[in-house]
């Protein structure tokens, strides 16, 4: 069975799970505002494994969430991912951050998963119901006339925790909605995108990887 492992760090979630092809098998994770992935990550690794009665050698494949997000966090979600891949000798995959938000709803119209980027900027990208890109991600500064284009002709749902100051900033539109309660990414919503990438051998290369930040690292 081709187990895989999820890793997604790219927020305060730190989020893992275990999938069997696209089927979620299990999750662990803890949202915490104070960025605790190093201290619970490898944690909740074993913890995954040994509650599923798995051993690592069972793993065909980990995947991870590439970015944006966390500078921090990604690193630490990277750093386990990459350990496991060159000790195991298994695949890496890597999939969005946004695409994971966006695979954790049912939409018929414009999906756009966002995420905080500091002050009126937000990561974002746009998909339709199938999740196929109709906007590429990129980090935008949010004003009142944003996205007020294409709701013009669509209808439009926007999640993430980027939502927030979206609500604040664009002006209503009949068009446009939102869910609150998918504000962060999560490993279960990983499962068939990194089983999809799996079936295709679409994996990253262990030396030369990187995660997708999309703005450059600040320490002030």
């Amino acid at each position: 069975m081709p187990y895989i492992l999820n890793i997604e760090t790219s927020s305060t979630n730190c989020s893992v799970s275990l999938s069997n092809k696209r089927e979620l098998v299990d999750c662990v994770e803890a949202d915490s505002e104070n960025y605790s992935h190093s201290e619970k990550l490898h944690l909740f690794i074993e913890e995954i494994l040994n509650k599923n009665k798995l051993k690592f050698t069972q793993l065909k494949a980990c995947a991870i969430s590439r970015g944006p997000g966390s500078y921090t966090g990604l690193r630490i979600g990277l750093s386990a991912a990459k350990g496991l891949c060159f000790g195991l000798d298994i695949p890496l995959i890597s999939i969005s951050s946004l695409k994971i938000i966006a695979n954790a709803v049912k939409f018929r119209g414009l999906i756009i998963p966002t995420m905080d980027a500091r002050r009126d900027e937000v990561y974002s990208c746009v998909f339709d119901s199938k999740l196929n890109v109709k906007i590429e991600e990129k980090p935008e500064i949010i004003n009142n006339n944003s996205y007020l284009e294409i709701a013009q002709k669509n209808k439009i749902l926007i999640i993430g925790d980027g939502q927030i100051k979206c609500k604040k900033i664009i002006d209503p539109n009949k068009n446009i909605s939102f869910d609150n309660k998918i504000l962060r990414p999560s490993s279960q919503y990983m499962c068939d995108l990194a089983y999809e990438k799996f079936k295709t051998g679409d994996f990253e290369d262990l030396a030369y990887f990187e995660p997708k930040y999309l703005k450059e690292f600040r320490t002030h």
